[in-house]
C-alpha cells in the first residue's frame, strides 16, 4: 500500500528541484530546507535529495536531443563535436575527484538548513560583484559559444564547479559565473552549464545511491520515481526559459533572491522562530 503523504513529500521535492536545478540559486540548498520544512529527514533523504536531480538532467537530455545526437554522431568524424564532448569531460573531472574525496564530510557537516543559508547569502554577493564589475569594465566575451571554448577553458570551469559541491552554494551558479569571469559569453556559459550537469549530476545520483544500498528500500522507490518524475517536467521548462532570459538579462535578481532567502533561513535560525 502506497504511502501517499511520502509521495506527496516527493512530489513537492521534485518541483522545488526541477525549478532550481539550473538557476543560480542551489537546487540542493532549496531541497534541504524544503525537506526540513515538511519533515522529510528520514536516514535516506540525503540521498533522495541527490538522486532526483536526475530528472532535471533527463529534462536537458530531452532539450538538446538534437545536439546530444550530433555529438554521438560525430564522436569519431567531427571536430567540433569531438571538441564539446571532450571538455563536457574535462569540466567534469574536478568535481568527480574532489566529490569523492569530500561527499561524506560535506554530508555530514554542511547538508543542513543554516549552512545553506550562509552560503546562499555569500553567493548572492559573488554574483552581484561580477556583475558589477562586468558592466563597469564594460568586459567583452573573448568566448562567444559554446563551441569555441578550449580545453583550458574547460578544465577553468571545473574548477569552479567543484565550489557547488558546500550545499546553498549553486552548480549552475558557480559554473555559469565562472565562466563569466573566465571570459565566456552569458549564452555560452549557460549551455555549458548545462551540458556539465549531465556527466556530473548522473555521476552524483549513481555514487549516492550506491553509497546507501544499504539503507535504500524498496519503499523508497515509489517517492525516488515521483520525485524525478516531477523534476523533469518543472526542469524543462525551466531550461527552455532561462535560455531565452540570459540573451536579454544579467543574473543580479538571482542575486537578491539568494540574500534575501538565505538570509531569512539565518535571521528565523538566530532569532529563534524556526529550529533548523
Amino acid at each position: 500500500m502506497f504511502d501517499w503523504l511520502y509521495l506527496l513529500q516527493a512530489a513537492f521535492l521534485g518541483i522545488v528541484e526541477g525549478l532550481t536545478e539550473f538557476l543560480p540559486v542551489s537546487s540542493t540548498g532549496h531541497l534541504i530546507v524544503a525537506a526540513d520544512l515538511v519533515n522529510f529527514t528520514d536516514s535516506t533523504s540525503d540521498t533522495f535529495v541527490v538522486a532526483i536531480q536526475a530528472g532535471a538532467i533527463f529534462a536537458v537530455c530531452w532539450y538538446y536531443k538534437q545536439r546530444i545526437y550530433r555529438i554521438l554522431k560525430g564522436l569519431f568524424s567531427d571536430s567540433v563535436q569531438q571538441r564539446l564532448a571532450l571538455n563536457t569531460l574535462i569540466g567534469f573531472m574536478p568535481a568527480a575527484v574532489v566529490g569523492v574525496l569530500v561527499s561524506d564530510l560535506l554530508k555530514e557537516y554542511l547538508f543542513n538548513p543554516v549552512a545553506v543559508g550562509l552560503a546562499l547569502v555569500i553567493g548572492g554577493f559573488i554574483i552581484l560583484l561580477v556583475e558589477r564589475y562586468q558592466e563597469r569594465h564594460q568586459i567583452q566575451s573573448r568566448v562567444k559559444e559554446m563551441d569555441e571554448m578550449t580545453y583550458l577553458d574547460a578544465f577553468k570551469v571545473g574548477i569552479a564547479q567543484c565550489f557547488a559541491m558546500i550545499p546553498g552554494t549553486s552548480r549552475s551558479g558557480a559554473t555559469i559565473i565562472g565562466g563569466l569571469m573566465f571570459g565566456l559569453s552569458r549564452k555560452a556559459a549557460t549551455e555549458f552549464s548545462f551540458f556539465l550537469a549531465i556527466p556530473t549530476i548522473f555521476g552524483a545520483t549513481v555514487w549516492d545511491l550506491w553509497q546507501a544500498r544499504d539503507v535504500m528500500v524498496s519503499s523508497n522507490i515509489p517517492g525516488l520515481l515521483v520525485g524525478t518524475a516531477v523534476s523533469f517536467f518543472s526542469a524543462l521548462m525551466v531550461v527552455h526559459w532561462l535560455i531565452r532570459f540570459v540573451s536579454r538579462h544579467d543574473f543580479r535578481v538571482f542575486g537578491w533572491y539568494r540574500i534575501v532567502f538565505g538570509g531569512v533561513i539565518l535571521l528565523t535560525w538566530i532569532m529563534g522562530v524556526v529550529q533548523w
